[in-house]
């Protein structure tokens, strides 16, 4: 009898570490940027985490201004997210980081973008972004209005589970530069003519490709399936630090974290509450500029 027990003991012990481990997702979160309450890169990603936290089957790591002092973290990563002041000084595309990066997507690990991190430059970023993410917001192709879509209509897709129609301001950028037929567009509206019009918040436009297009439904966050099985997401919200206290602007963005690490995502997304005060925390000290 003994002798069944310490097998059954060692045998335990053995399979122990063959469960499945805990996915790890990496956020970065940019500088400080713009003014209070606008671009709280840092704030709204303790946020994120806060939201997270004890979720079964994962560990969300943020790091803090733009990039990471423990890069060995990526190694070990299921997917990471950047939400930080993109364009030429994109966390992504500094010293041999892009080319970093590049190598994690290519094995699979899942990469997602936020807000002004879903623009590059045209030309190497710009291809990467469209192998990493399917698309990206194209200086001058692309355009950022302050506006409030209204999202009624979601797609049968795990990021989209349990994501109510709603509808918030914000600065949601539209008319990516798309790079595959394989992006699923998950938050849709149709922008009013007024929009299209401008003034859009920089370069003021109008451009008259975008006037010329009105009436067309415009995709503000999506999904994409790489050919190699790695996925990815892009997500144009996230300008107002306000907007993370909206529970569907919120669960849409943690159950795209959790898709791009291929973690299952439950079937009404992933429950989370925030308070008015939680919405305060950690917020940029941006008093000097």
């Amino acid at each position: 009898m003994k002798s069944t027990l310490y097998l059954l003991a060692w045998t335990l012990l053995v399979a122990a570490p063959l469960q499945a481990a805990d996915k790890h997702i990496v956020l970065i979160a940019g500088r400080v940027s713009h003014g209070p309450g606008d671009h709280e890169f840092r704030a709204g990603s303790l946020l994120l985490q806060k939201s997270l936290r004890g979720y079964p089957g994962i560990q969300l790591h943020v790091r803090t201004n733009g990039w990471l002092s423990d890069e060995g973290l990526l190694d070990s990563a299921a997917a990471i997210v950047i939400y930080a002041d993109g364009g030429g000084g994109h966390p992504a595309i500094q010293a041999d980081r892009l080319k970093r990066l590049d190598a994690l997507a290519a094995k699979g690990v899942g990469l997602g973008c936020m807000h002004y991190g879903v623009e590059v430059p045209k030309g190497d970023p710009g291809q990467a972004m469209h192998r990493w993410i399917g698309g990206y917001y194209e200086h001058q192709y692309s355009v950022n209005p302050m506006w409030s879509p209204e999202f009624k209509f979601l797609p049968d897709h795990p990021i989209a589970r349990g994501v109510k129609p709603f509808s918030v301001k914000d600065e949601w950028y539209f008319n990516m530069r798309w790079g595959s037929d394989k992006v699923t567009p998950i938050l849709v509206a149709v922008p009013s003519d007024d929009v299209r019009d401008g003034p859009y918040v920089y370069p003021k436009g109008p451009y008259p490709h975008i006037q010329e297009a009105k009436g067309r439904t415009e995709t503000m966050m999506w999904a994409f399936q790489r050919p190699g099985g790695g996925r990815g997401f892009g997500f144009t919200g996230g300008h107002r630090h306000v907007n993370w206290g909206n529970d569907s602007f919120r669960k849409a963005v943690l159950n795209a974290f959790l898709w791009i690490a291929h973690v299952d995502v439950p079937p009404g997304g992933v429950e989370s509450s925030l308070t008015e005060d939680d919405l305060k925390q950690n917020l940029d000290d941006k008093s000097k500029k």
